[in-house]
């Protein structure tokens, strides 16, 4: 699909990857809406690239269909589903001092990052297969792209409920493409690796220097316009579909 003129959602477009992956799209002519439950992130980058900025939480309903009313509403119908919102965290089973781990947080992990990004595809692929289908295309209406992780197959000690979450992702991708397939409408997913977002700036430099230290080729962290990139190209390469694809310099993940 030619990305050019077409409308675009990207969630947790205020920051980190989905940033870059808003950036992106409105370089290539994408009329870009920016969903972020943090508001200010949201407005940041939408101002600067000229997109609109709607504050989204993934995980409620009616917060979702409002964002994605407003988007209609100032840019047409959206064929483009960027679904990179999600929380990190990390937590042992059993903790110090013996306790379990509280199973809240891993419901609020599995919430935002599964849960939250099947809520978006649900409620944008309603809209979607009610399109016509792309001119000079095979029948395509839409395109959907979400974000898994390294974790989904390689998750490190503590990170049950982030794999988890990652994995189910991971795991309806294929279900999801052939579903939508009737409409003519293509999921994939990326599972990236480490990369060179806020959060990971925030740690101390020769932290990062030991992870970027742990990767094959290239030995650096994974820019987010590199992610951007393989985003963008799978929207544009109409044979893509159903596919994970580790985006990770041939990384895989010690235990610890």
């Amino acid at each position: 699909m030619k990305i050019e003129g077409q409308a675009a959602l990207v969630t947790g477009g205020g920051s980190g990857l989905g940033e870059a992956v808003a950036r992106e799209l409105a370089r290539l002519g994408a009329k870009v809406a920016v969903l972020d439950v943090n508001a200010a992130g949201a407005e940041r980058v939408a101002g600067e690239i000229g997109g609109l900025a709607c504050r989204c939480d993934i995980t409620d309903t009616a917060s979702v269909t409002a964002a994605l009313d407003a988007a209609e509403a100032a840019h047409g119908p959206a064929r483009i589903v960027m679904n990179i919102a999600g929380i990190g965290t990390a937590k042992r089973v059993v903790q110090k001092d013996g306790s379990p781990a509280p199973l809240e947080d891993f419901e609020r992990v599995v919430r935002i990052n599964l849960i939250g990004t099947y809520n978006v595809i649900r409620l944008a692929a309603a809209r979607i297969v009610k399109l016509a289908p792309v001119e000079g295309t095979s029948g395509e209406r839409g395109v959907m792209v979400n974000t898994a992780s390294v974790a989904a197959f390689d998750g490190q000690v503590g990170q049950e409920a982030y794999s988890a979450s990652k994995g189910g992702i991971v795991g309806m991708t294929l279900p999801l493409a052939r579903d939508l397939s009737q409409f003519g409408v293509r999921v994939c997913t990326i599972a990236p690796g480490l990369f060179a977002t806020p959060l990971m700036k925030e740690l101390p430099e020769e932290v990062q220097a030991n992870l970027a230290a742990s990767i094959p080729f290239p030995k650096r962290l994974g820019q987010p316009e590199e992610f951007a990139s393989l985003a963008a190209h799978i929207v544009a390469n109409g044979h893509l579909n159903g596919e994970v694809i580790r985006l990770d310099g041939a990384l895989r993940m010690a235990p610890r």
